[in-house]
Protein backbone atom coordinates (compact mmCIF):
# COMPACT_ATOMS: atom_id res chain seq x y z
CA UNK A 1 0.00 0.00 0.00
CA UNK A 2 1.39 3.23 -0.68
CA UNK A 3 2.46 5.92 2.13
CA UNK A 4 -0.29 7.95 3.32
CA UNK A 5 -3.52 6.26 1.92
CA UNK A 6 -6.34 4.47 3.58
CA UNK A 7 -6.76 0.64 2.78
CA UNK A 8 -9.81 2.29 0.84
CA UNK A 9 -8.41 4.19 -1.36
CA UNK A 10 -5.97 1.96 -2.17
CA UNK A 11 -8.59 -0.49 -2.85
CA UNK A 12 -10.40 1.55 -4.97
CA UNK A 13 -7.37 2.95 -6.68
CA UNK A 14 -6.50 -1.01 -6.95
CA UNK A 15 -9.56 -1.40 -9.40
CA UNK A 16 -9.43 1.77 -11.54
CA UNK A 17 -9.00 1.02 -14.76
CA UNK A 18 -6.24 3.84 -14.85
CA UNK A 19 -5.05 3.82 -18.69
CA UNK A 20 -5.51 2.07 -21.92
CA UNK A 21 -3.73 -0.79 -23.14
CA UNK A 22 -3.55 0.11 -26.18
CA UNK A 23 -2.00 3.60 -25.51
CA UNK A 24 0.55 1.95 -23.41
CA UNK A 25 1.80 -0.76 -26.01
CA UNK A 26 1.91 2.01 -28.61
CA UNK A 27 4.39 4.10 -26.20
CA UNK A 28 5.97 0.90 -25.69
CA UNK A 29 6.55 -0.74 -29.14
CA UNK A 30 7.65 3.67 -30.18
CA UNK A 31 10.45 3.65 -27.79
CA UNK A 32 14.04 2.41 -29.09
CA UNK A 33 14.69 1.60 -25.82
CA UNK A 34 12.38 -1.53 -25.42
CA UNK A 35 13.83 -2.52 -28.71
CA UNK A 36 14.93 -5.84 -27.80
CA UNK A 37 11.78 -7.24 -26.04
CA UNK A 38 10.23 -7.58 -29.70
CA UNK A 39 13.16 -9.02 -31.20
CA UNK A 40 13.12 -12.82 -31.76
CA UNK A 41 14.01 -15.75 -28.87
CA UNK A 42 17.23 -17.61 -29.52
CA UNK A 43 16.20 -20.97 -29.53
CA UNK A 44 19.92 -22.26 -28.95
CA UNK A 45 19.35 -22.93 -25.61
CA UNK A 46 17.57 -25.61 -24.24
CA UNK A 47 14.97 -25.49 -21.59
CA UNK A 48 16.27 -26.20 -18.02
CA UNK A 49 14.78 -29.40 -16.51
CA UNK A 50 11.81 -29.13 -14.61
CA UNK A 51 13.54 -30.25 -10.81
CA UNK A 52 15.55 -26.53 -11.46
CA UNK A 53 12.20 -24.41 -11.83
CA UNK A 54 11.01 -26.07 -8.54
CA UNK A 55 14.08 -26.16 -6.45
CA UNK A 56 14.39 -21.99 -7.49
CA UNK A 57 10.80 -21.33 -6.14
CA UNK A 58 11.48 -23.61 -3.12
CA UNK A 59 14.46 -21.15 -2.32
CA UNK A 60 12.61 -18.32 -3.01
CA UNK A 61 9.88 -19.10 -0.60
CA UNK A 62 12.28 -20.37 2.16
CA UNK A 63 13.99 -16.26 1.61
CA UNK A 64 10.51 -15.10 1.96
CA UNK A 65 9.61 -17.14 4.59
CA UNK A 66 9.63 -14.55 7.64
CA UNK A 67 7.42 -11.93 7.96
CA UNK A 68 4.60 -10.97 5.43
CA UNK A 69 6.05 -10.72 2.10
CA UNK A 70 2.65 -11.19 0.40
CA UNK A 71 -0.59 -9.04 1.09
CA UNK A 72 -3.96 -10.76 1.43
CA UNK A 73 -5.46 -10.25 -1.79
CA UNK A 74 -8.78 -9.47 -0.41
CA UNK A 75 -9.72 -7.71 -4.37
CA UNK A 76 -10.01 -11.22 -5.26
CA UNK A 77 -13.75 -11.38 -3.20
CA UNK A 78 -14.63 -8.76 -5.67
CA UNK A 79 -13.25 -9.72 -8.89
CA UNK A 80 -14.62 -13.11 -8.41
CA UNK A 81 -17.40 -12.64 -6.36
CA UNK A 82 -18.79 -16.43 -7.40
CA UNK A 83 -16.30 -17.39 -4.06
CA UNK A 84 -18.78 -15.79 -1.73
CA UNK A 85 -22.10 -16.82 -3.35
CA UNK A 86 -21.29 -20.45 -4.14
CA UNK A 87 -23.44 -23.37 -2.46
CA UNK A 88 -22.81 -24.95 0.64
CA UNK A 89 -20.03 -27.80 0.73
CA UNK A 90 -18.31 -26.18 -2.40
CA UNK A 91 -14.68 -27.02 -3.19
CA UNK A 92 -12.05 -24.64 -4.33
CA UNK A 93 -8.63 -25.98 -5.72
CA UNK A 94 -5.72 -23.28 -5.30
CA UNK A 95 -3.00 -23.95 -7.79
CA UNK A 96 0.28 -22.31 -6.20
CA UNK A 97 -1.14 -21.47 -2.81
CA UNK A 98 2.50 -20.04 -1.57
CA UNK A 99 2.32 -18.72 1.71
CA UNK A 100 -2.25 -18.72 1.73
CA UNK A 101 -2.49 -15.01 0.98
CA UNK A 102 -4.84 -15.96 -1.44
CA UNK A 103 -7.05 -18.40 0.77
CA UNK A 104 -7.17 -16.65 3.76
CA UNK A 105 -9.49 -13.83 2.80
CA UNK A 106 -11.13 -16.29 0.94
CA UNK A 107 -11.67 -18.61 3.66
CA UNK A 108 -12.65 -15.32 6.15
CA UNK A 109 -15.83 -14.52 4.20
CA UNK A 110 -16.84 -18.22 2.93
CA UNK A 111 -17.67 -20.49 6.05
CA UNK A 112 -19.19 -22.84 3.63
CA UNK A 113 -16.30 -23.02 1.31
CA UNK A 114 -13.05 -26.28 1.10
CA UNK A 115 -10.02 -24.68 -0.46
CA UNK A 116 -7.56 -27.03 -1.91
CA UNK A 117 -4.46 -25.78 -1.81
CA UNK A 118 -1.27 -26.90 -3.31
CA UNK A 119 2.75 -26.18 -4.44
CA UNK A 120 5.57 -27.31 -5.46
CA UNK A 121 7.77 -26.78 -2.11
CA UNK A 122 6.50 -28.54 0.88
CA UNK A 123 8.41 -25.83 3.33
CA UNK A 124 5.81 -23.03 1.29
CA UNK A 125 2.90 -25.72 2.39
CA UNK A 126 4.01 -25.79 6.37
CA UNK A 127 4.51 -22.01 6.10
CA UNK A 128 0.44 -21.72 4.39
CA UNK A 129 -0.86 -24.13 7.31
CA UNK A 130 1.08 -21.78 10.32
CA UNK A 131 -0.23 -18.35 8.83
CA UNK A 132 -3.90 -20.01 8.35
CA UNK A 133 -3.38 -21.35 11.40
CA UNK A 134 -2.56 -18.71 13.17
CA UNK A 135 -5.45 -16.59 11.46
CA UNK A 136 -8.02 -19.07 12.82
CA UNK A 137 -9.61 -17.41 15.83
CA UNK A 138 -12.86 -18.34 17.51
CA UNK A 139 -14.24 -19.26 14.31
CA UNK A 140 -11.78 -21.86 13.05
CA UNK A 141 -11.60 -22.56 9.32
CA UNK A 142 -8.13 -24.47 9.32
CA UNK A 143 -10.36 -27.99 8.87
CA UNK A 144 -11.52 -25.95 5.16
CA UNK A 145 -7.65 -25.55 4.71
CA UNK A 146 -6.14 -28.59 2.99
CA UNK A 147 -2.92 -28.75 1.56
CA UNK A 148 -0.89 -31.06 -0.74
CA UNK A 149 2.93 -31.07 -2.68
CA UNK A 150 2.01 -31.03 -6.83
CA UNK A 151 4.00 -29.70 -9.29
CA UNK A 152 1.04 -28.73 -12.23
CA UNK A 153 3.38 -28.68 -15.01
CA UNK A 154 5.31 -31.87 -14.63
CA UNK A 155 3.06 -34.33 -13.54
CA UNK A 156 -0.48 -32.99 -12.65
CA UNK A 157 -3.19 -33.48 -10.26
CA UNK A 158 -3.46 -36.57 -7.97
CA UNK A 159 -5.95 -38.22 -8.94
CA UNK A 160 -8.15 -38.30 -5.85
CA UNK A 161 -8.80 -34.64 -6.90
CA UNK A 162 -10.35 -35.00 -10.49
CA UNK A 163 -14.08 -35.44 -11.29
CA UNK A 164 -15.11 -38.70 -11.61
CA UNK A 165 -16.50 -38.75 -15.25
CA UNK A 166 -13.07 -37.59 -16.72
CA UNK A 167 -11.35 -39.70 -14.50
CA UNK A 168 -13.58 -42.90 -14.88
CA UNK A 169 -13.26 -41.74 -19.30
CA UNK A 170 -9.16 -40.98 -19.04
CA UNK A 171 -8.48 -44.57 -16.87
CA UNK A 172 -10.48 -46.62 -19.02
CA UNK A 173 -9.10 -45.30 -22.25
CA UNK A 174 -5.67 -45.55 -21.01
CA UNK A 175 -4.58 -42.85 -22.92
CA UNK A 176 -3.62 -40.36 -20.22
CA UNK A 177 -3.01 -40.23 -16.55
CA UNK A 178 -3.64 -37.37 -14.26
CA UNK A 179 0.06 -37.98 -12.36
CA UNK A 180 1.87 -39.80 -14.50
CA UNK A 181 4.84 -39.97 -12.04
CA UNK A 182 6.99 -42.22 -10.33
CA UNK A 183 5.77 -43.56 -7.02
CA UNK A 184 7.22 -42.41 -3.54
CA UNK A 185 8.63 -39.02 -5.29
CA UNK A 186 6.89 -37.31 -2.59
CA UNK A 187 4.69 -35.07 -5.40
CA UNK A 188 1.61 -37.00 -6.10
CA UNK A 189 -0.42 -39.82 -5.34
CA UNK A 190 -1.87 -42.27 -7.95
CA UNK A 191 -4.48 -44.70 -7.53
CA UNK A 192 -4.69 -47.11 -10.79
CA UNK A 193 -8.00 -48.48 -9.13
CA UNK A 194 -11.63 -47.65 -10.68
CA UNK A 195 -13.42 -44.89 -8.91
CA UNK A 196 -15.68 -46.56 -7.17
CA UNK A 197 -12.21 -47.83 -4.80
CA UNK A 198 -11.44 -44.08 -4.67
CA UNK A 199 -12.66 -43.63 -0.70
CA UNK A 200 -10.60 -40.36 -0.67
CA UNK A 201 -11.68 -39.00 -3.77
CA UNK A 202 -13.80 -35.73 -3.22
CA UNK A 203 -15.47 -35.96 -6.57
CA UNK A 204 -13.93 -32.76 -8.95
CA UNK A 205 -13.52 -28.80 -7.20
CA UNK A 206 -16.20 -26.22 -8.84
CA UNK A 207 -13.32 -23.50 -9.01
CA UNK A 208 -9.83 -23.42 -9.69
CA UNK A 209 -7.65 -20.54 -8.78
CA UNK A 210 -4.82 -19.19 -10.94
CA UNK A 211 -3.72 -16.68 -9.35
CA UNK A 212 0.18 -15.18 -10.54
CA UNK A 213 0.95 -18.58 -11.20
CA UNK A 214 0.79 -19.61 -14.76
CA UNK A 215 3.16 -16.88 -15.82
CA UNK A 216 5.85 -19.38 -13.83
CA UNK A 217 5.29 -22.40 -15.65
CA UNK A 218 7.71 -22.72 -18.79
CA UNK A 219 5.61 -21.82 -22.04
CA UNK A 220 5.80 -25.29 -23.62
CA UNK A 221 4.11 -26.54 -20.22
CA UNK A 222 1.11 -24.70 -20.34
CA UNK A 223 -1.32 -26.10 -22.08
CA UNK A 224 -1.05 -29.33 -19.96
CA UNK A 225 -1.09 -27.24 -17.27
CA UNK A 226 -4.37 -25.76 -17.97
CA UNK A 227 -6.07 -29.10 -19.37
CA UNK A 228 -5.13 -30.24 -15.70
CA UNK A 229 -7.41 -27.78 -14.61
CA UNK A 230 -9.80 -28.83 -17.02
CA UNK A 231 -9.78 -32.18 -15.78
CA UNK A 232 -10.42 -31.83 -12.06
CA UNK A 233 -13.09 -29.10 -12.23
CA UNK A 234 -16.78 -30.38 -12.18
CA UNK A 235 -18.84 -29.71 -15.23
CA UNK A 236 -19.74 -25.97 -15.15
CA UNK A 237 -17.05 -25.36 -13.00
CA UNK A 238 -14.85 -22.12 -13.02
CA UNK A 239 -11.63 -21.29 -13.03
CA UNK A 240 -10.45 -17.67 -11.78
CA UNK A 241 -7.15 -16.07 -13.47
CA UNK A 242 -5.03 -12.93 -13.01
CA UNK A 243 -1.30 -13.26 -13.93
CA UNK A 244 0.98 -10.59 -15.26
CA UNK A 245 0.13 -8.68 -18.64
CA UNK A 246 2.27 -7.92 -21.53
CA UNK A 247 4.02 -4.64 -21.21
CA UNK A 248 4.00 -4.78 -17.05
CA UNK A 249 6.63 -2.39 -15.80
CA UNK A 250 8.27 -5.70 -14.10
CA UNK A 251 8.61 -7.07 -17.77
CA UNK A 252 10.10 -3.74 -19.31
CA UNK A 253 12.24 -3.96 -16.32
CA UNK A 254 14.09 -7.15 -17.66
CA UNK A 255 17.56 -6.48 -19.44
CA UNK A 256 18.29 -8.11 -22.44
CA UNK A 257 20.07 -11.04 -20.90
CA UNK A 258 17.20 -12.29 -19.12
CA UNK A 259 15.17 -13.07 -21.88
CA UNK A 260 14.98 -16.57 -22.23
CA UNK A 261 11.76 -17.13 -25.00
CA UNK A 262 9.00 -15.44 -26.42
CA UNK A 263 7.57 -12.90 -23.57
CA UNK A 264 9.15 -15.30 -21.34
CA UNK A 265 12.35 -14.17 -18.78
CA UNK A 266 14.25 -15.66 -15.90
CA UNK A 267 15.27 -13.37 -12.32
CA UNK A 268 18.48 -13.98 -10.84
CA UNK A 269 17.12 -16.06 -8.44
CA UNK A 270 16.19 -18.74 -11.09
CA UNK A 271 12.37 -18.13 -10.82
CA UNK A 272 11.19 -17.21 -14.45
CA UNK A 273 8.18 -15.04 -15.23
CA UNK A 274 5.99 -14.80 -18.67
CA UNK A 275 3.69 -11.84 -19.90
CA UNK A 276 0.34 -12.62 -21.49
CA UNK A 277 -1.49 -10.95 -23.97
CA UNK A 278 -4.93 -11.58 -23.99
CA UNK A 279 -4.85 -13.90 -27.07
CA UNK A 280 -2.64 -16.26 -25.49
CA UNK A 281 -4.71 -16.52 -22.19
CA UNK A 282 -8.15 -17.24 -24.78
CA UNK A 283 -6.18 -20.23 -27.23
CA UNK A 284 -4.71 -21.74 -23.65
CA UNK A 285 -8.32 -21.58 -22.14
CA UNK A 286 -10.22 -22.68 -25.43
CA UNK A 287 -7.85 -25.17 -26.59
CA UNK A 288 -8.49 -27.44 -23.06
CA UNK A 289 -11.70 -26.95 -23.48
CA UNK A 290 -13.45 -24.33 -21.17
CA UNK A 291 -15.79 -21.49 -22.92
CA UNK A 292 -14.71 -17.70 -21.91
CA UNK A 293 -16.97 -15.49 -19.67
CA UNK A 294 -14.53 -13.00 -18.77
CA UNK A 295 -11.07 -11.49 -20.31
CA UNK A 296 -9.62 -7.98 -20.17
CA UNK A 297 -6.45 -6.33 -18.75
CA UNK A 298 -6.34 -4.71 -15.74
CA UNK A 299 -4.03 -1.41 -16.25
CA UNK A 300 -3.28 0.71 -12.89
CA UNK A 301 -1.41 3.55 -12.30
CA UNK A 302 0.77 2.84 -8.71
CA UNK A 303 2.18 5.69 -7.58
CA UNK A 304 5.65 5.40 -5.19
CA UNK A 305 5.27 8.82 -3.13
CA UNK A 306 8.65 8.15 -1.75
CA UNK A 307 10.69 8.61 -4.70
CA UNK A 308 8.01 10.25 -6.57
CA UNK A 309 7.70 7.57 -9.78
CA UNK A 310 4.87 6.86 -11.60
CA UNK A 311 4.59 2.99 -12.32
CA UNK A 312 2.15 1.58 -15.06
CA UNK A 313 0.98 -2.19 -13.94
CA UNK A 314 -1.34 -4.45 -16.36
CA UNK A 315 -2.44 -7.64 -15.63
CA UNK A 316 -4.47 -10.24 -17.27
CA UNK A 317 -8.14 -10.35 -15.52
CA UNK A 318 -10.03 -13.98 -16.81
CA UNK A 319 -13.22 -16.54 -16.24
CA UNK A 320 -13.66 -19.31 -17.84
CA UNK A 321 -16.11 -22.41 -17.23
CA UNK A 322 -16.19 -26.15 -18.16
CA UNK A 323 -19.38 -26.83 -20.32
CA UNK A 324 -21.81 -28.32 -17.96
CA UNK A 325 -22.81 -32.35 -19.49
CA UNK A 326 -25.99 -32.40 -21.59
CA UNK A 327 -28.74 -34.35 -20.41
CA UNK A 328 -28.99 -37.24 -22.92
Amino acid sequence: MEKGTTSGEAEARYFCKDFHWEDLRAEVEANPSYAYHFESASSSSSSPPPESDVLAWKQFHLRHASGRFFKERRYLLKEFPELLSCPPNSKLLEVGCGNGSTALPILRANKDLTVYACDCSDETLERANEIISDASTVASFQHRFRTFCCDLSTGGFPNWLACDPCRDKFLQKQSYCLSDVREGNGLHFTNPYPSEEVECCVGGVDFVTLIFTLSAVPLERMPKSVKECFLVLKPGGMVFFRDYGLYDMTMLRFEPDKRVGFREYMRSDGTRSYFFCLDAVRNLFLGAGFTELELDYCCVKSINRQKGKCMQRVWVHGKFQKPALRNE
